[in-house]
């Protein structure tokens, strides 16, 4: 394929990522000027008050009220009806936005910034997406797809819960749970490659959301990547940022959003009709198979491609990236990865088949303590280079004596009773614990918000 074609096939998408960057800028504009608070200061109880919420308001009009335009109305009128209703630690408060104290930042998504906020009234400590409502119709279909599936996931353990949201005139507001870390910002914590063995777990979760995504609400994530996949002090492992996640149609995803350059698929960024695209669920699992490589060798594939037109170009043009050829990989994970790298999409495993490859049974049944690992990043012992002393069950059997595992004491209920062989994941990993799974119950909001 010739560079000219190469161009003229990116033009449109790179107009979309100017757009998308243009949105994030305005977002953090806002949050500078102090339309958010700031927590630089280390002052936490001084933040300007949003306007005032009035209970049944009715929604400004959009000019001009087409079919999209109505649907946009209604649905965040449905919102404005569940605004200020949060369930907490299983609890239902009416609560009010003032009783919220801002903490600290945390970050920032697709459309929106993250920060850390106390509920007074429960004493909790949550994670709040705070979105600007520029009256961009765009922006606000971002905004009520961010809200929509999370909310409608609150029965998925492995999608972020979500506790409530608060609307103004100016600003949607979503309180989540409040998640330990994202996998981006742990790979340079490590400062290294994460070990397979919790890979495998990140792995089984990701599958495991994303298939629930589509069989349950016919929805594709469309920007799958590290950041988006967060883990809780438990180990738990969930995705989140919903923002520019699209409705399938037969199957197939009718409308154009721009995600991240770095993980996007082929077949999104060359279509076969430019005019009309219908990729499907496959183009998450090349998002995942990225994800996962960048995150077994530390390094992103396309380092050194120096803007996003560069590593769009490579992504059509070369062939897909692998793990590298060593031992320190078992066969599972790099037939894994191999398999979610497939260029021709029509020949990508969808979910169903993923979940039943060796790679992920393997790791489903596979007994470590992803929470345990989190922990010895962060209270002692935690480097790629210095190494760990956990251990691995694959089969459940030859007990052996546990080796110590960190300087600190944790709760007995995140340890299982078995004592079994180590298997080497990487050259110096042993893992042992419990799996990282969900223990506790999604809270939901009205409707789905009732159960």
């Amino acid at each position: 394929m010739s560079n000219t074609s190469i161009e003229g096939k990116l033009k449109g998408l790179q107009e979309r990522f100017e757009n998308e960057l243009r949105i994030r800028n305005r977002s953090e504009a806002f949050h500078n000027q102090g339309g958010l608070g700031s927590s630089k200061s280390g002052r936490s109880n001084q933040r300007p008050r949003p306007p005032p919420m009035f209970s049944g308001r009715d929604i400004p009009a959009f000019p001009p009220r087409t079919t999209q335009a109505t649907d946009t109305e209604h649905r965040m009128r449905e919102v404005y009806k569940v605004s200020g209703k949060l369930n907490v630690q299983g609890v239902e408060y009416r609560s009010h936005i003032d009783e919220l104290q801002q903490l600290g930042e945390l970050g920032s998504g697709t459309c929106g910034h993250v920060v850390k906020m106390l509920h007074k009234p429960s004493g909790a400590v949550i994670a709040v997406k705070q979105m600007r409502r520029s009256g961009n119709s765009e922006e606000t279909k971002r905004i009520l797809m961010d809200l929509d599936v999370v909310v409608r996931s609150h029965d998925c353990p492995y999608i972020v819960r979500c506790l409530g949201c608060f609307v103004t005139d100016a600003d949607v507001w979503i309180c989540m749970e409040l998640m330990a870390s994202c996998f981006d910002k742990l790979l340079k914590k490590l400062g290294g490659p994460i070990p397979e063995v919790i890979l495998g777990k990140v792995t089984v979760a990701t599958v495991n959301a994303l298939s629930y995504l589509k069989d349950t609400h016919g929805v594709i994530h469309r920007d799958v990547k590290p950041s988006n996949i967060l883990l809780d002090e438990r180990g738990n492992v969930k995705l989140c940022d919903f923002g520019i996640s699209g409705r399938l149609v037969d199957s197939k995803a009718k409308t154009r959003s721009a995600g991240c350059a770095a993980y996007m698929a082929p077949e999104r960024i060359d279509p076969p009709d430019p005019s009309r695209p219908d990729y499907d669920i496959r183009a998450d699992v090349w998002s995942l198979g990225i994800s996962l490589v960048e995150l077994a060798t530390g390094v992103f594939p396309y380092r050194d491609c120096q803007n996003d037109f560069e590593v769009l170009t490579r992504v059509i043009a070369d062939d897909p990236p692998q793990l590298p050829e060593s031992t320190e990989f078992s066969p599972e994970f790099k037939s894994f990865v191999s398999q979610c790298l497939t260029k021709n999409y029509r020949q990508r495993p969808k979910y169903a088949k993923l979940l039943e490859h060796p790679f992920v049974v393997k790791s489903n049944r596979t007994l470590v303590s992803v929470g345990d690992w989190y922990a010895t990043l962060f209270f002692g012992q935690g480097s790629s280079k210095a190494g760990s002393s956990l251990s691995v069950d694959t089969n459940g059997d030859a007990p052996v004596t546990p080796q110590p595992v960190r300087n600190f004491v944790t709760s007995s209920q995140y340890w299982m009773p078995e004592q079994v062989t180590p298997t080497p994941a990487r050259a110096w990993w042993a893992n042992n614990g419990s799996p990282g799974g969900s223990s506790s119950q999604p809270a939901s909001l009205e409707a789905d918000l009732s159960n």
